[in-house]
């Protein structure tokens, strides 16, 4: 846990609980963090959380379906119900708009509360964000093989070292074995084992769920006039980085950033130039 967030608490929105640590005070910025097995919000803003605590009021959810968060997700439309469960924090926590962070399936749910409830959001920042082009290329070999981990064979060290190593970031061997064993343990509780938050949209309604969750498909993406900065590593194998394209020639206020040498995870593989972009753009 970073140095200077607190213990953190659980806060009820809806029927759902959801977990969430502060530290800082300003600007309310609302970091989401990624969908990979046993993510939580700690663990995957470990390097950014302490630089942007100096300006602004940092805010670290687990997501729904992750670490000490509820663990169900609406699976008829995922990204929609995340936005929900999001914009319902802010709520709670009488936040009446805030700056949001998102990484991959946190960078989905902040630009589904920026299409539904505009009003709480003020700038963003995406890295390698989901649900982009989703529909219309083949996953890619690093999404088949998230999608793999709780199926088939179910979870194992070997499988979550495999995903973290080969296909989360560039530099595996920069990883340390500590955090694949924390990930891995936190991807073992029995309910999230009964209930993946991230899965292969199936049934026959599979075919919508997988359209609304392509926003590249909606039109209101056009419609997205808050200042995002889109950073995106150049050797991502998750979400392709010719997403961020698509998103700079879509929404009217975009800027697109392309890390060198950096794979999905940009905020903890680039920490140091991360931090520095972050804190610049969400001071406006």
């Amino acid at each position: 846990m970073d140095k200077g967030v607190g213990a953190g608490r659980a806060v009820r929105v809806g029927k759902r609980e959801i977990f969430c640590s502060e530290v800082g005070s300003g600007p309310a910025v609302l970091l989401l963090h990624g969908g990979g097995p046993g993510a939580t919000g700690l663990s995957n803003y470990s390097r950014n959380i302490e630089a942007l605590a100096r300006r602004f009021r940092v805010i670290v959810p687990d997501m729904p379906g992750y670490g000490r968060s509820s663990k169900f997700v609406d699976q008829s439309d995922p990204f929609g119900d995340l936005a929900r469960a999001v914009g319902g924090l802010l709520d709670e926590l009488g936040v009446d708009s805030a700056h949001l962070v998102g990484n991959s399936y946190g960078g989905a749910a902040a630009l589904r509360l920026a299409m539904d409830r505009p009003e709480k959001v003020g700038r963003m920042i995406l890295m390698g964000p989901g649900g982009i082009g989703s529909t219309r290329a083949l996953p890619t070999k690093g999404l088949q093989e998230l999608l793999a981990y709780y199926p088939g064979s179910g979870p194992s060290r070997e499988k979550i070292t495999r995903f973290i190593r080969e296909y989360l970031v560039f530099d595996g061997a920069a990883v340390p074995d500590e955090l694949i064993e924390q990930r891995f343990q936190a991807s073992i509780d029995p309910e999230v084992i009964a209930h993946p938050p991230l899965r292969r949209p199936s049934g026959p309604l599979a075919l919508r769920t997988l359209w609304r969750m392509d926003f590249t498909r909606d039109s209101r993406l056009r419609e997205v006039v808050h200042p995002t900065l889109v950073i995106w590593g150049t050797d991502d194998k998750v979400n392709r980085p010719e997403g961020g394209r698509m998103l700079v020639e879509a929404m009217p206020n975009c800027d697109l950033y392309l890390a060198a040498n950096t794979g999905h995870w940009v905020q903890w593989e680039r920490a140091e130039l991360f931090n520095a972009m972050a804190t610049a753009f969400l001071e406006g």
